[in-house]
Order: C-alpha cells, then sequence, then structure tokens
C-alpha cells in the first residue's frame, strides 16, 4: 500500500477511506483527457484497493453542487465537486492536485462524503452545502483534510483575499502580506468553513502538495500537464 495514504483519524472501522500518492499513477481530470491512460489507471486503483464498486467519478468545476449517491445513481460524471452515501459499498471520489479533498464522516459509521475544495469551491460554499445536504448533526461528523498546497506556498492576490473576507471577516486570518501580495492558507479556510458548519473534529492537514513533490501533483508547479490524486471514501456492510 505504499501509493497510498490511509488517513490518520479516529473513524469508525466500517468507513474505509484513501487517497493516492503520485506514485500511483497519474489520474486526469477528464476521461477526454489521455482516455487509456486514464482507464488503466481507474483500473489499478479498483483493484489495488479492492473496492466494492466502481468510484462514483465527478466532473470538478469547483460549483457548491453536492450529490447523494445511492445504489439506483446512474448519471456518469455529473458536474458536480462533492457527493456522499448513506448505503454499504458506493465510493465516493474526488481528484486533487492542489486543492483539498476534504473526506467525512459520522461517528457511528452511517454516513460518508468527499469535497473537492479548492478555494473557488470553498468561496462558493462547497462544504457548507455538502454538510447541509448530509442532513445529519454536525457535532457527529469527522473531517479529515487531504493533502493541498500548503500555507507558504500558495501566493494569491488581493482580489482573492476580498472574497473570502466580504464573506467571513475571520478568514484574514487565513491570509500573510508576502511582497505585495498574500500568501494564503487553504487549509485554515477549509476549516473555518467547517467551524461555521458546526464541525469541530478535524484532522489532517499536515501535506504540502507544492513543496512534496516526490508525494504528490501540483498544478501550480507541474501546470496544465498536471496529475491528479484521488481520494476515496465508502461504507463497508
Amino acid at each position: 500500500m505504499d501509493n497510498y495514504i490511509k488517513p490518520n483519524w479516529p473513524a469508525p472501522k466500517n468507513v474505509k477511506a484513501f487517497t493516492t500518492k503520485r506514485t500511483g499513477g497519474n489520474f486526469n481530470l477528464y476521461t477526454g483527457d489521455n482516455l487509456n491512460d486514464v482507464l488503466i489507471n481507474r483500473k489499478k486503483l479498483y483493484q489495488e484497493l479492492n473496492l466494492p464498486a466502481e468510484p462514483f467519478w465527478l466532473k470538478q468545476k469547483h460549483t457548491n453542487t453536492v450529490i447523494h449517491l445511492e445504489s439506483n445513481t446512474t448519471i456518469i460524471e455529473p458536474i458536480a465537486d462533492a457527493a456522499f452515501a448513506t448505503a454499504p459499498n458506493l465510493v465516493c471520489a474526488v481528484m486533487t492536485a492542489d486543492c483539498i479533498p476534504v473526506l467525512v464522516c459520522d461517528q457511528r459509521g452511517t454516513i460518508v462524503a468527499a469535497i473537492h475544495a479548492g478555494w473557488k469551491g470553498i468561496a462558493a460554499g462547497i462544504i457548507e452545502a455538502t454538510i447541509k445536504a448530509m442532513n445529519i448533526n454536525p457535532t457527529k461528523l469527522l473531517a479529515w483534510l487531504g493533502a493541498a498546497i500548503g500555507a507558504n506556498s500558495f501566493e494569491t492576490g488581493e482580489d482573492m483575499r476580498e472574497i473570502f473576507i466580504k464573506n467571513n471577516p475571520e478568514s484574514q486570518k487565513a491570509f500573510v502580506a508576502h511582497n505585495d501580495r498574500f500568501l494564503a492558507n487553504i487549509y485554515l479556510l477549509a476549516s473555518q468553513c467547517l467551524n461555521s458548519a458546526g464541525i469541530t473534529a478535524i484532522y489532517g492537514g499536515e501535506y504540502c502538495t507544492f513543496t512534496q513533490k516526490e508525494l504528490f501533483f501540483s498544478f501550480r508547479r507541474d501546470g496544465a500537464s498536471s496529475g491528479r490524486m484521488a481520494s476515496l471514501i465508502w461504507l463497508t456492510e
């Protein structure tokens, strides 16, 4: 399992979750890009993790759209940035390469969710929308923040900072002045949204996709040709 990260969080035993490293393959965001490679990598992922079903892939567009994944869900790669499931053996999945993969479950192991949380999605409310859609007491939920660009590597402008501060003045704590620009802490921004949604049990957030080149893909570092890491979560019987 050297190609995977298993979240370090107190999730129930029936909750299974993994994130791929770059050594596990190049997962492209759109199936139209290098389709053969995508299919090969997805098959490898399915086999190595002994998944109960094919992951439910999303066409991620930095929206605040959430999909309730059910056993009769047939739509193929809907435009959405989060999915949740309450039935076993349904694999929620997101792909990232600097954005945060946020995995969520409850303390009893009855519901799971995967969220693609880039800064645009965070600003659009994808985290809060997912927690609301899960329709469960948020104090019973756990969240794990997977590998994303670190606070010392994410340089941005005043425009992004203003967007967040307008929505939540506390967001200013996530921005540090740097050479006429700012360094943004996307982990803190995501945590603030989780807190506002009622979740205080938050884990992870220790990686940096930009600097840890041997482990992760990074869109900001590698450009449009960057691969993606896949983050998966599901319930077992």
